[in-house]
C-alpha cells in the first residue's frame, strides 16, 4: 500500500500521545491531596470543556480561540474548584502540555519516516505542539496546527492544510488517527485512511469503512510493509 502514498498524515492528540494520562498528571502534580477519582473525573471535565469549546468555534458560535487558550480555561475551571489561584492554573496548563507518547509511537512512527514522508496534523496550537513533541520525542517531517486554518478538525480547512503544505492530492495522502470521527473529515475531502485502536479513542462505528485498521502503530507499519 505504502508505494501508493506519498506522506502518511498523523493525528496527535490521543493517537500519538495519551492526552488524558498527560491531563491527570497536571491536575495531580497541582492538587495532590485529590483521589485518583476525583483527579480522573476533574480531567475529564477538562477535556470535555475543550472539546465543547471546540464545537463551539466549529458551529460559529465562539471566534476562533487555539487550543492554549482552551486549556488555560479550563485549567482556571479546575483551579478555581480546588481553591487555587490564577498563576496555578497557568501552570496546570502549562504541566498539562508534557503529554507522553504510547510505546509504541515513536518506534513505529520512526519504521515509518524511514521509508516516506509523516506529517503531525493536530488541533493543537503551534506552541503547544512545540511543547508537545519536545515532551514526548516525536521526530516529524513536518508539523501542521489547526491554528494556521482558524479552525478544528474536522472542519475540511484542516485538512486541506496537509493537502496544500505536501502538494499532494488527497488520495495520496493516508489520515492516521485514533479518532473516527477525525478520519470521517478526512475522508469527505478525498483522503485514505487508517484507523488505530488507542484506549482513549473514538473506535469505528457499524458505519465506518477505512482503508487500514491497525491495532498500533507497529501493526500499521506492518501493514504498510515497511521494516
Amino acid at each position: 500500500m505504502i508505494a501508493d502514498i506519498d506522506a502518511i498524515v498523523f493525528d496527535i492528540l490521543g493517537t500519538m500521545v495519551d492526552e488524558p494520562a498527560g491531563v491527570e498528571r497536571a491536575v495531580r502534580s497541582h492538587v495532590p491531596d485529590l483521589s485518583q477519582r476525583a483527579v480522573r473525573e476533574v480531567a475529564d471535565n477538562w477535556l470535555a470543556y475543550t472539546a465543547e469549546q471546540q464545537q463551539e468555534v466549529l458551529a460559529g458560535r465562539r471566534p476562533y480561540a487555539d487550543s492554549r487558550v482552551l486549556d488555560l480555561e479550563a485549567a482556571g475551571i479546575a483551579a478555581s474548584g480546588a481553591g487555587l489561584d490564577a498563576d496555578a492554573a497557568r501552570s496546570m496548563a502549562t504541566a498539562a502540555l508534557r503529554l507522553d507518547p504510547w510505546p509504541d509511537s515513536a518506534s513505529g512512527l520512526g519504521r515509518i519516516a524511514a521509508h516516506v514522508a509523516v506529517v503531525g496534523l493536530s488541533n493543537a496550537s503551534r506552541s503547544a505542539l512545540v511543547h508537545l513533541n519536545a515532551h514526548s520525542g516525536l521526530r516529524w517531517h513536518l508539523v501542521l496546527s489547526a491554528q494556521d486554518a482558524q479552525t478544528y478538525k474536522p472542519d475540511p480547512d484542516v485538512y486541506r492544510l496537509a493537502v496544500m503544505a505536501t502538494g499532494c492530492a488527497p488520495e495520496r495522502l493516508l489520515m492516521v488517527a485514533a479518532h473516527a470521527w477525525d478520519l470521517r473529515g478526512a475522508q469527505a475531502i478525498g483522503m485514505r485512511t487508517a484507523y488505530v485502536a488507542r484506549p482513549v479513542g473514538d473506535p469505528p462505528g457499524a458505519g465506518d469503512a477505512f482503508d487500514l485498521t491497525a491495532g498500533g502503530l507497529e501493526d500499521l507499519a506492518r501493514q504498510l510493509g515497511v521494516r
